[in-house]
């Protein structure tokens, strides 16, 4: 069992890693299809009743953000995982100007959650915690999806994957 925790700038690529990483094992938390906190947590809290593992797949750009899913899910006897998306604003604004509709965010929401952004630490709480560096524009363009793989220093599909 474990709560894997995302941190990231919107745009950061961090839905399509949940999707090709932790689509089959994990349940997706995020604020964006909740749309409330409260819904949010409600579910989290069913997650670790259930004993399910589940991911946090929204910017949690602070220690104080990440904090509040870490202990419960220590309490409850979870793995806590992080995935820090490393900032990358022009990687970020163009994904987001590709999005249409409520998905796509104003600018300045990237820049403001760039404002805030703390890399999280191991000491917050981490079982293990990695970096995530999404490749360049122009290998996705020729197609070149790699080989998918969840280990220590992985390159797959579209991201580098390097654990701190």
């Amino acid at each position: 069992m474990e709560v894997v925790i995302f941190s990231g700038l919107p745009g950061a690529g961090k839905s399509t890693f949940y999707t090709r990483m932790f689509f089959s094992t994990h349940m997706r938390i995020n604020l964006d299809m909740l749309k409330t906190r409260h819904r949010e947590w409600q579910l989290f809290i069913a997650c670790l009743a259930a004993k399910q593992s589940v991911v946090i797949d929204n910017t949690n750009p602070t220690a104080d953000d990440r904090r509040k899913y870490i202990e419960p899910a220590k309490s409850a006897g979870f793995a806590v995982v992080g995935y820090y998306f490393a900032p990358d604003v022009a990687g970020s604004l163009e994904r987001n100007a590709g999005r249409t509709g409520k998905a796509k965010v104003p600018e300045a929401a990237i820049r403001h959650t760039l404002s805030k952004m703390e890399c999280p630490a191991r000491s917050e709480g981490f079982d293990r915690l990695f970096e995530v560096r999404l490749q360049g524009m122009d290998r996705r363009r020729q197609g070149d999806r790699g080989i998918f793989a969840k280990e220590e220093g992985a390159s797959f599909g579209d991201y580098d994957i390097i654990e701190k």
